[in-house]
């Protein structure tokens, strides 16, 4: 049998080391002696001695955190020895590799799958206003270990060495060591008074020393602000402040 679909190109890349690497562009290969963690639902295809392990957010703390803000990553633990193939819609994957010391900052929908050595934790972005139309929060992970994560599209990486502004449902990850904030992007003017907006309602600034991943697509805003008015996203204060306080 005969065609371009079986080109060398096509056909499963072998390695002798066990762990996350990119089998294309849209597909991530597990070669697997032991765990990792994946979002629920992410596995396409596997070969060999291999099970699958609903986790939930990964602990009775992150699932509460994850009903009141709408962030984090529904998780299943992958175990056992061979090879796993995983996707999410055909979106664009990249690895990342954490060092000890290094703390990402990342939205829950942009995380695919992560080596069990590293943790993570739902965190508030500081500077959000409750007004903005960003979501609060983001899962922040550290340790060391590999993470894999998507976009929509090839995404640019900002260095941020000057101020830096981004819209907030474009930027899906960031060094957790900048400064963040929200300000209004638009001017009041006697056109909004008329329906006229400029679609940049409010931008998201960094400082400090890092970087930023902005993906050419802008996601649905999440989070409690995303999806709440500014009295319920109040009344619940008293009890996110107390969770958030780790």
């Amino acid at each position: 049998m005969r065609s371009e679909l079986f080109s060398t190109e096509n056909l499963e890349k072998e390695s002798s080391q066990p762990g996350l690497r990119l089998q294309n562009s849209k597909l991530l290969k597990a070669e697997l002696n032991g765990d990792f963690l994946a979002r629920t639902g992410s596995m396409v295809a596997y070969q060999g001695q291999v099970q699958f392990e609903a986790l939930g957010s990964g602990g009775i703390g992150k699932f509460l955190k994850q009903k009141l803000t709408g962030e984090g990553v529904p998780l299943m633990r992958v175990r056992g020895q061979g090879d796993v193939f995983l996707a999410d819609r055909a979106a664009d994957i990249h690895l990342i590799d954490l060092e000890p010391g290094d703390a990402l900052s990342i939205n829950g929908s942009n995380v695919l799958a992560f080596d069990s050595s590293l943790s993570y934790d739902i965190k508030v972005v500081s500077g959000a206003g409750m007004m903005s139309s960003a979501g609060l929060f983001n899962c922040v992970f550290t340790g060391a270990g590999r993470i894999a994560v998507t976009t929509h599209g090839t995404p640019v990486v900002l260095n941020v060495d000057a101020p830096t502004y981004v819209d907030p449902q474009a930027a899906i990850a960031w060094s957790a060591n900048l400064q963040t904030g929200f300000h209004r992007a638009e001017q009041f003017s006697f056109g909004n008074l008329l329906g006229r907006s400029t679609g940049e309602r409010f931008t998201m600034s960094f400082s400090g020393h890092g970087f930023v991943i902005v993906q050419p697509s802008e996601e649905p805003p999440g989070g409690l602000a995303g999806g709440a008015s500014g009295s319920s996203s109040s009344k619940s204060g008293g009890l996110l402040d107390g969770l958030f306080d780790d």
